[in-house]
C-alpha cells in the first residue's frame, strides 16, 4: 500500500470509527480474523460456533489460506465472509466491529494499533507484543481510543486455574517466594533450506511488514518464523508466555522486576534456527522471584512424585516412605508451573492442579480441567472479550492489555539478557542501567510504512 493509500486508510478508518454503533446485549459482534494460519484457523473454528460472534471478514497475505478459511466458515455457518489481503482494508470496513489477530509476533502490535485507531476492538494472540517498546505504545493507543483489547492468554479464563489462583492468593501454601514456569516442549530440528522465489499467491512484503526485507525462505514462513529474531521470540515468547503469565499471576501480577538474567543456547542441532532451544531465566522482584526454563530437547518432567519419600538431611529421624493419596496421580509438569510458598508448594498444568502443605506434603487441594466452548478455554476467553465489547468496560476483561504486556515483557527481558550475555538492571522507562546495547533491543528498526 502506497503512502497516499495509507493516508486514505486512516481517513476512512476515522470515519468508520465515528460511525461505530452501540451494541445491544444480545447482538452478535461482527468480526474479521487477521492471520489464517494454524492459530487463526482455531480462531475461526471457535468464533464461528459462538452465538455472540459473526465472522464477516477473513484476512491473510496467503491466498490459499483465505480460500481454506472461507471453506471452513461456509461449512460451519453456511455463510461466506469478505476476503482481504491487506489488513488495513479490513480495518477500514465499517461493517467490521472487532478484529481477532493471529499473525506472526512481529505484526501483533502494529496490527492492533491500526485496528484500534480505526475504531475496532481487538483480540490479539500472545505474546501481546514483539518487543517492550511496542507494548508501551499499544497501551497508549488503547487508552486514547478507549478500545477493548484482550490478549490470547486463555489460561486467565480457565475455570480450574482461576480457582487455584484464588486459593493461592488466599494463603493456601503461605506466602509465595518463588514461581517457576516450565516450557519443556519438544521441538525437532528445522533443518536448513535455501532462499527461493516467493510462491504465487503470497504477498511476502506484507508478511514481513515491520521486519527487514529478506528473500523468501520456507523456514521463515509457516510456523518456523517463531525461531528467527526478525519475526519471533523463541519458545519463551511462544508457548512460554502462557506459563510466564501464570507465574506472574501466582505472585499477584507484579510489575517489572529489579533485575533479569538469562543464559542458555541453541544446543544439539546444526540448523537455521536463531533463537535458543535451552534457556534458564531468573527475575528478582525483591523478596520473591520468578524462575523460567525453556527446554526443547529430550528431557524429563519436574514436580511429579511428592517429596515425602525423600530422606531428611541433618540430625533426626528420616522421613518415612509415603505415596500420594489414593486416586491422586502425581502431577508431572513438562509445560506448566511450580509454585513455592512458605507453607507448601503446588503444581499446575493443563491436566490439573495439586497443592501440598507442610513437612508431610499433605495433598490439600486438587482440581481438574473443565471443557469450554470449542473444547478448551479459548472459547471462554473469547466470550469474555465479546462481553467486554458490549459492556465497554476494560475491567471486565480477564487479562487486560496492560497486564498481558507485562507478562510478554518478562519474556523479552530474558531474550535481551541472553542476547547481550549479562544480567540486566532495570530503571523506569523501562530502561537498562548503563547498558546501551541492551537498551537498543527494547525496540527495533522498522521498515518504512510499517513503523510502530
Amino acid at each position: 500500500m502506497t503512502e497516499a493509500k495509507t493516508r486514505r486508510f486512516f481517513m476512512g478508518a476515522a470515519a468508520a470509527a465515528s460511525a461505530m454503533r452501540v451494541m445491544g446485549a444480545n447482538e452478535r459482534v461482527n468480526l474479521a480474523i487477521v492471520g489464517l494460519g494454524g492459530r487463526g484457523s482455531a480462531h475461526l473454528n471457535v468464533y464461528s460456533r459462538l452465538p455472540e460472534a459473526r465472522v464477516v471478514g477473513l484476512c491473510d497475505v496467503n491466498q490459499a489460506a483465505r480460500e481454506k478459511a472461507q471453506s471452513t466458515l461456509l461449512r460451519n455457518t453456511s455463510e461466506k465472509a469478505k476476503e482481504y489481503e491487506d489488513m488495513r482494508e479490513a480495518f477500514a470496513d465499517g461493517s467490521v466491529e472487532a478484529v481477532s489477530i493471529a499473525t506472526p509476533n512481529h505484526w501483533h502490535a502494529l496490527a492492533a494499533i491500526w485496528a484500534m485507531k480505526a475504531g475496532k476492538d481487538v483480540y490479539g494472540e500472545k505474546p501481546a507484543c514483539y518487543n517492550i517498546y511496542e507494548g508501551q505504545k499499544m497501551i497508549e493507543v488503547a487508552r486514547e481510543t478507549k478500545r477493548m483489547m484482550q490478549v490470547g492468554s486463555q489460561h486467565r479464563s480457565t475455570p480450574f486455574k482461576m480457582k487455584a489462583m484464588e486459593a493461592i492468593h488466599g494463603g493456601l501454601i503461605g506466602k509465595v517466594y518463588q514461581s517457576k514456569g516450565l516450557c519443556f516442549k519438544r521441538r525437532a530440528s528445522i533443518g536448513k533450506k535455501p532462499d527461493i522465489p516467493t510462491p504465487a499467491g503470497i504477498n511476502w512484503d506484507l508478511f514481513l511488514g515491520p521486519a527487514p526485507m529478506r528473500a523468501f525462505n520456507e523456514l521463515r514462513f509457516r510456523y518456523n518464523w517463531h525461531w528467527f529474531w526478525d519475526t519471533g521470540n523463541g519458545d519463551i515468547g511462544n508457548q512460554g508466555v502462557h506459563e510466564m503469565g501464570l507465574a506472574r499471576w501466582a505472585m499477584g501480577d507484579p510489575e517489572l522486576p529489579k533485575t533479569a538474567y538469562a543464559q542458555g543456547g541453541k544446543f544439539a542441532y546444526d540448523d537455521d534456527q536463531e533463537t535458543p532451544n535451552t534457556l534458564l531465566a531468573n527475575f528478582d522482584f525483591g523478596g520473591s522471584e520468578i524462575v523460567f526454563e525453556v527446554r526443547g530437547l529430550l528431557t524429563g518432567a519436574e514436580g511429579g512424585v511428592p517429596r515425602r519419600g525423600m530422606p531428611r538431611q541433618g540430625p533426626g529421624p528420616a522421613t518415612p516412605e509415603a505415596t500420594a493419596p489414593v486416586g491422586s496421580a502425581p502431577l508431572n509438569v513438562m509445560v506448566g508451573n511450580l509454585i513455592y510458598g512458605t507453607e507448601g508448594w503446588a503444581a499446575m498444568n493443563d491436566q490439573g492442579f495439586q497443592a501440598f502443605k507442610g513437612e508431610s506434603n499433605e495433598l490439600v487441594m486438587e482440581l481438574k480441567p473443565e471443557r469450554g466452548p470449542g473444547g478448551d478455554a479459548t472459547g471462554l476467553h473469547m466470550q469474555n472479550f465479546l462481553a467486554a465489547c458490549k459492556s465497554r468496560k476494560s475491567t471486565d476483561l480477564h487479562d487486560e492489555l496492560g497486564n498481558a504486556v507485562l507478562s510478554a515483557s518478562l519474556c523479552h527481558l530474558a531474550n535481551i539478557s541472553y542476547r547481550v550475555g549479562r544480567k540486566l538492571t532495570l530503571s523506569t522507562g523501562p530502561k537498562f542501567v548503563g547498558d546501551a546495547e541492551a537498551n537498543k533491543l527494547i525496540t527495533r528498526d522498522y521498515r518504512k510504512g510499517y513503523v510502530v
